[in-house]
């Protein structure tokens, strides 16, 4: 499908990675991963062909369709969600033009019996085939099936798309790559912005996707669940292995201590050699086998041992001024978006000291409070911060508010005052800005390398609270790891948005749950409040399916309940798993028409075929939707 052969990109004379060979086949899901600045998303944009490579060669198919969902995405503004959505489908909305100008002359016209309106009526007819092919009567539902997947409803379907928020957009973005029918998809941190509903779907969608997938990504457990392969990029080599992430790991650290061990075993057998070199070399009559011995020992083929890049950021957040014992205090906070009410008599005391994590899902108005406290939103209802409080705040799309034409020097300078401006070269490079990656313009940084200067930045400024909504989108495993450790040791109050459980855990002392416009208050940490839930992890906490029972339901009815509920996934999953064959059978068939239209049709029963498919992918496509609302119902 594509090959890629002794690949080498470099950046100011240092190789990004040098010499790389791997392919990529069709059912291939490989998780690209390595530290921030890598060179990553670098990869990606070399295999969509938005970028060249210094040297080497990528050989690919015949007609491959390559789709690519960038970190960075642009919209043009006045569309629908709908209308964006459909432009995926850009032979399809050029007939649907043809077809309008051809019905608007037929129309207009009353020359029934001239040359020029018969020859419109063969064009039309043709124009209508090859819509008919090109799935033109069945690509609105299935827009519809993949927006609702991932999470859109449907009166969100004819809202403009600048009223949703980037996350939002992303998701758009998302479902048009899904509706090309690529053969390979390049998904660059495509969970940063999804909610944990949204990210089972998707979940499921790649694991079916015939084609191949390679995905960026810090989630851990994302990908374990989709991926089969794992390329990691590491000091400008690759290490290629077919396992999943946590998987990969273990086998990467098991070649590693071999290597090391069987690199110890030679550095012994050398040693001994070397002595025995220099006790013959004294003598005359073993001047010969010192030769011999040099020989061999030039020969040898030296073990050597996979380098680790074990650089990461140093992070310690200093707290400024000791504050009053309550920081914040919120009574009757209310917020709506026009008609849609977020949040509804919020009342919330935030104690100094205090470690507060708030969950739940996407819209449930975690990041509206958030903004609110901070003092970015209006709002209605009474807010108070408390003597001394300063409040360090870092935003969801935080790097986004940084200056691409700046460098990263310039960024921090501008930043800074007269105490701490000669501080930010050091400050820098405990963020592994280093040397001369000091003087590169914010607009080429990866985005995990933007949320790393997003949060230096962030030491320029006193606070004693630190609220943080999503810290961790972008950040490489390794840098997560380092954010959590100076948070933990962080000693003023912390405020974290965060649906990451393996993040959350052992950081927090209290948990507020938002669900439909109000705040719940467990006093405890991530795992008391998930026991308390009688959940297994964050998953649970998010799914909008959980299974909401009645207040006297017995548990005969509840067992029911949830034989039903598991009946109707199954119905749901068979049916999609139907859709996605039939599809590829109609696909087939449109393919073989279009390219010899009169050989197939003088097949036997082709046509019936043909149309009966057709009807049955109609008649599944309406199934589907009955069983999702019933599903609804029952959840």
């Amino acid at each position: 499908m594509l090959n890629i052969h002794n690949l080498s990109v470099s950046f100011g004379g240092e190789y990004l990675f040098e010499e790389i060979t791997f392919r990529l086949g069709a059912g291939d899901r490989v998780g690209l991963i390595g530290k921030n600045g890598a060179g990553k998303s670098t990869m990606l944009k070399i295999l969509s062909g938005e970028m060249e490579p210094d040297t080497g060669q990528i050989a690919a198919d015949k007609d491959l369709k390559i789709g690519f969902l960038k970190q960075d995405i642009d919209f043009v503004e006045g569309r629908t969600v709908l209308e964006e959505s459909y432009e995926a489908f850009e032979e399809i909305k050029e007939l649907e033009k043809r077809l309008e100008g051809i019905n608007h002359q037929l129309a207009e016209r009353t020359d029934y019996e001239s040359d020029e309106y018969h020859q419109l009526m063969v064009d039309l007819n043709d124009v209508q085939h090859q819509y008919e092919i090109h799935g033109g009567y069945s690509y609105q539902g299935e827009t519809e099936r993949i927006l609702q997947g991932l999470g859109f409803k449907r009166e969100d379907f004819n809202k403009l798309t600048n009223t949703f928020s980037g996350g939002w957009r992303m998701r758009i973005e998302l479902a048009k790559l899904l509706l090309q029918q690529n053969d390979i998809l390049l998904l660059d941190e495509p969970t940063n912005h999804l909610d944990i509903e949204s990210i089972i779907w998707l979940e499921g969608f790649l694991n079916n996707y015939p084609g191949a997938v390679v995905i960026v990504s810090h989630d851990k457990m994302f990908l374990d669940n989709v991926t089969n392969r794992t390329i990691e990029i590491s000091l400008g080599r690759i290490y290629d292995f077919n396992k999943p992430y946590s998987k990969y790991l273990v086998l990467r650290n098991e070649l590693r201590e071999q290597q090391l061990a069987s690199q110890k075993n030679q550095e012994k057998q050398i040693q001994q050699t070397e002595k025995l070199i220099e006790k013959f070399r004294a003598k005359a009559s073993k001047a010969s086998m010192a030769q011999s011995l040099i020989k061999k020992l030039d020969k040898i083929d030296r073990i050597e041992v996979d380098e680790d890049d074990n650089s990461v950021m140093n992070l310690k957040f200093p707290v400024s001024v000791v504050p009053g014992k309550v920081v914040i205090e919120a009574h009757h906070i209310s917020k709506n978006y026009g008609h849609k009410t977020v949040l509804k008599n919020i009342d919330l005391l935030i104690e100094r000291d205090s470690k507060t994590a708030f969950v739940g899902q996407n819209g449930q108005g975690k990041s509206t409070l958030a903004k609110i406290i901070v003092g970015e939103l209006d709002h209605k209802g009474e807010l108070k911060l408390g003597h001394n409080v300063q409040i360090g705040y870092f935003a969801q799309n935080q790097a986004e508010y940084l200056d691409g034409s700046k460098t990263v020097l310039d960024t921090m300078i501008d930043a800074a005052n007269e105490k701490n401006r000669s501080k930010v070269r050091d400050i820098l490079g405990s963020f592994l800005f280093r040397g001369d990656e000091v003087d590169k313009y914010v607009r080429v940084l990866s985005g995990g390398e933007r949320n790393r200067l997003a949060l230096a930045k962030m030491l320029l400024q006193p606070f004693n609270v630190l609220v943080m909504d999503e810290p961790t989108n972008h950040l490489d495993i390794k840098s997560k790891n380092v954010l959590k450790d100076a948070l933990k040791s962080f000693e003023g109050t912390l405020i974290l948005v965060s649906h990451d459980r393996d993040f959350l855990q052992g950081l927090t002392n209290k948990v507020y749950e938002f669900k439909d416009h109000k705040i719940k208050e467990y006093l405890g940490d991530i795992d008391y409040y998930l026991d308390q839930r009688k959940l297994v992890d964050m998953r649970e906490v998010e799914k909008r399916d959980v299974e909401k029972q009645a207040p006297k339901e017995s548990n005969k009815d509840s067992y029911e309940n949830q034989k039903k509920l598991k009946s109707l996934n199954n119905k749901l999953s068979n049916i999609e798993s139907k859709i996605s064959r039939l599809e590829k059978e109609i696909k087939a068939k449109d393919v073989e028409l279009a390219a010899n239209y009169e050989k197939s049709v003088a097949q036997k029963d082709f046509l019936n075929t043909y149309q009966e498919k057709k009807k049955e992918l109609s008649q599944l496509m309406k199934d589907w939707e009955q069983v999702q609302l019933s599903i609804e119902e029952k959840g």
